[in-house]
């Protein structure tokens, strides 16, 4: 199913690629680059899966789990890239318009469209079932969204003769673009320094390890991804009987996976220090 939609997608970005050089669309360019976000997404989703089941090593002990973060920052960077030039160039064509070949666009913006209610379709009953393949239908919609603004903007241009709706369309689907990218660079940013997952509160985390019977409380607590939807958590948690380790270590592992869906997990069981006695000397 995504092996499908990436190639449907990567086929009509090139096609949208070709097709924008050949007529002169800047928006066909810039849908170009937002189905270059979808085919991102689901190429990430399908590398996730597949490093998820390569084995570590002993030169990589976490396997290969970070290489979808470094395609997913170059990714971003590359996007910022292509937005920030079709910006300048829609800027120079609204002062200075250019001919566009609007009809053979306009078919072009099309075909696109109907690429994408492909692949939404084809994504639609795996987006319940799946948070990935549910981020790549969204990403698929969006894209949709493009294409019928390439689409208006060619009926424009084919019964007004305005070329100006071309490049106002390409800073419309720009502008649909950016805010998926930064927050692409974001999430990709956030992995690499292991800052704590968004969706996780490290507040949250540690009150539901202190509520398990037997623990007083916890410290050098951290939680960081390892790759899309994988979590993991290290932490020292002081404990009445270090004795019941197996009964702690079981309702800890418990709790973390159901209530924050965190497996990888490395805990050390401690006691309190005994208190330090000062006695005075004698005067």
């Amino acid at each position: 199913m995504l092996a499908v939609t990436l190639a449907l997608t990567s086929v009509m970005m090139v096609v949208e690629f070709v097709a924008g050089l050949w007529t002169g669309s800047l928006a066909l360019l810039a849908d170009a680059g937002h189905m270059l976000t979808d085919a991102t997404a689901l190429a990430l989703a399908l590398i996730a899966a597949w490093l998820a089941a390569r084995p570590p090593t002993p030169a990589k002990t976490y396997g290969y789990y970070r290489a979808e973060i470094l395609a997913a920052l170059a990714n971003a960077l590359l996007l910022f890239g292509v937005a920030g030039s079709i910006l300048v160039e829609a800027w120079h064509r609204v002062r200075l318009p250019a001919p566009v070949l609007a009809g053979p666009m306009a078919a072009v913006a099309a075909l696109g469209l109907a690429v994408n209610l492909v692949a939404a379709w084809l994504l639609h009953r795996g987006a319940a079932e799946s948070l990935t393949v549910r981020a790549a239908y969204l990403e698929v919609l969006g894209d949709a969204l493009s294409s019928v603004a390439a689409l208006v903007a060619a009926g424009i241009m084919v019964s007004t003769g305005w070329t100006g709706a071309d490049p106002l369309a390409s800073a419309l689907i720009v502008l649909l673009i950016l805010p998926r990218t930064w927050s692409l660079l974001r999430q990709a940013v956030n992995v690499l320094l292991e800052g704590t997952p968004a969706h996780l509160s490290l507040g949250e985390i540690e009150a539901a390890i202190t509520r398990v019977t037997g623990v007083r409380r916890v410290h050098d607590l951290h939680v960081w991804t390892l790759t899309s939807g994988r979590e993991a958590m290290s932490a020292h948690v002081v404990v009445d009987d270090v004795r019941e380790s197996e009964r702690l270590l079981g309702a800890l592992h418990a709790v973390l996976h159901a209530r924050f869906g965190i497996d990888h997990t490395t805990i050390q069981l401690e006691t309190e220090p005994p208190a330090v006695l000062r006695i005075k000397s004698p005067t």
